[in-house]
This record gives C-alpha cells, structure tokens and sequence, in this order.
C-alpha cells in the first residue's frame, strides 16, 4: 500500500488529519459502510445469530458485573465490560479502564479513546461497528499496569467475548493486550512485524491510542498497522 490517502477515506478526513496523518483532500466515499464479509466462510460459529450474540456478550458482562476473582472488584467505581457492536468484523482490545472509563462504565471514553474513534474512521468505519473491549474488565488503582494474576483472572471473560463476536480481525492496542491473546512475551515491536492468528481471526499488533498521545511520531507506524487490519477486512474470505 502506498502513503496517499485510499479511497476509502472518506468524509472522515478531518479525522483522520487528527490522527496525525497528512493525505491530499480527493474524492469522498462512504465513511461508515458496513463491510461485507467474505463469500467463502469457514466452520460457523456456536454462537450463530445476532441475537445470540448480543445475549452471549450480554451475560458476560453481568458476569464481569458480580466478578470478584481478584482485587479490583472491590476497588472499582464499575466494570468495563466492553461495548460495540455483536456482528463487528473488528475486534480491539486494549489493557485496561482509566478514570473516564471507570466513572461512565464503558471503554476508551477517555482522551485516548477520542483518539482510538479517529483511529476506527480513518479506515471508513464507525465506532458503532466495531467491538472494544480491554483485557481488564476493571481500573488498576492509579492506572497501574495490570498485574499478571488480574490478566489470569480477566482472561476468560475476554476470549468469551472474542468466540461470541467472532470478528475477522483483532487489533491489539498496545503490549499487555499483545501479551495476553499471543499468550508469549516478547518486544512489541517484534511482534509488530509478524503475522499472527487468535483463533479463526487474523491479529494484527499496534500502539496503545494513550501511547501515541505520549509519542506522536509513531502514528505513522500505527497508521501502516490500521492499513493493514483494513486490508485484512477487504480481502475475499478467511483462511
């Protein structure tokens, strides 16, 4: 893919300028259109209907709601179970709640989430049609790093939300999201550049939105990332 704008960039623009990228003004095209998915699908699902899927994720997140299998159910203003649509065809996971995301009980509300939507529409899609969820359910006390047993503890409720989903894509925001569905450590960086799977859903590894806040320079390399997912939406079918 070359650096011009594609011309799935659309009406978006300002958006995307935001996000810190600099492509010419050209033809606009249709910001949020749903994706089709591919003509040769594999295997279906367990979790087969819409319906289906929106109470699947449903009871996870009352779930999440009563957890208490480690600390932070205790500490907690409320859970952040995740939100987003049960049909996506993309899938983000990011580490953690802030403070935002604590107080409202929904993910990346906070400023690097304003900066994850302009993420999501510089590729022609609405945060609507999408999922994102974190590989906590709860705030750390002071926006900690999530320890390793609290990521043991969330673990599932994460994969669960992942098989009801069942998204074409997955992006991982950041090292800890990385870490947690690779289940293997390693620089990110690294990781950046090889392919990866979770399951039936291809995963591509990025930056964490908060860390490109803190380090503008690597929206560029984000920005090749989210290029990629989108390419990875657009082609025919899974493998």
């Amino acid at each position: 893919m070359n650096s011009e704008r594609p011309p799935w960039l659309d009406a978006a623009l300002l958006d995307a300028e935001a996000f810190g990228l600099d492509f010419p003004r050209g033809t606009r095209g249709a910001a949020a259109r749903e994706i089709p998915r591919g003509a040769a699908e594999p295997a279906a699902n367990p979790v087969t209907t819409p319906r289906a899927a929106e109470a699947a994720l449903d009871a996870i997140a009352r779930e999440v709601e009563a957890c208490r299998a480690c600390s932070l159910g205790a500490c907690r203003t409320r859970s952040v179970p995740g939100q987003g649509s049960a049909q996506a065809r993309l899938f983000f996971v990011g580490e953690a709640p802030g403070a935002e995301e604590d107080s409202q009980g929904l993910p990346f509300v906070g400023a690097a989430g304003q900066l994850l939507t302009k993420m999501i529409a510089a590729i022609g899609l609405a945060r609507e049609q999408v999922f994102i969820a974190n590989v906590l359910k709860c705030r750390p006390p002071e926006n900690r790093d999530p320890a390793p047993a609290e990521m043991a503890a969330c673990r599932a409720f994460l994969m669960r939300q992942i098989e009801s989903v069942d998204p074409d894509v997955i992006v991982t925001l950041g090292a800890h999201a990385t870490r947690s569905l690779l289940q293997r450590e390693g620089p990110l960086a690294r990781m950046r550049g090889e392919r990866h799977r979770c399951g039936r859903a291809e995963l591509v590894v990025t930056y964490h939105p908060a860390y490109l806040l803190r380090s503008p320079d690597m929206k560029r390399a984000a920005w090749e990332d989210l290029k990629r997912a989108k390419s990875l939406l657009d082609a025919p079918s899974r493998a």
